[in-house]
């Protein structure tokens, strides 16, 4: 019989085998479009972050909560830098 610990573990351990799969394949002409996509998802992450946060118990639940919401917000802030990073590569001096 399996444990809903050890499903979840083998779902979280295809999930990056997969991921790292998908993203190596990826050109790197792709990668600023991508950025702005994964930021969407992962401002999606912060609100289930944030309801998880934000339960009353137990403990686990917000600890674990906290330290999503945190990941999530490095990821966004770190995409918008890029992306804005390139966008100024594109842009023309001062006119």
């Amino acid at each position: 019989m399996l444990t809903p610990f050890l499903i979840g573990l083998t779902v979280f351990v295809l999930a990056v085998f997969l991921g790292f799969e998908v993203i190596a394949k990826v050109p790197p002409t792709l990668h600023t479009p991508l950025m702005s996509g994964a930021n969407a998802i992962s401002g999606i992450t912060i609100v289930g972050a944030l309801i998880a946060a934000s339960s009353s118990s137990p403990e686990t639940a917000n600890i674990l909560g906290l330290l999503a919401v945190a990941f999530a917000m490095i990821n966004v802030v770190g995409g918008y830098a890029v992306t804005d990073r390139m966008m100024k590569m594109f842009r023309g001096g001062k006119r």
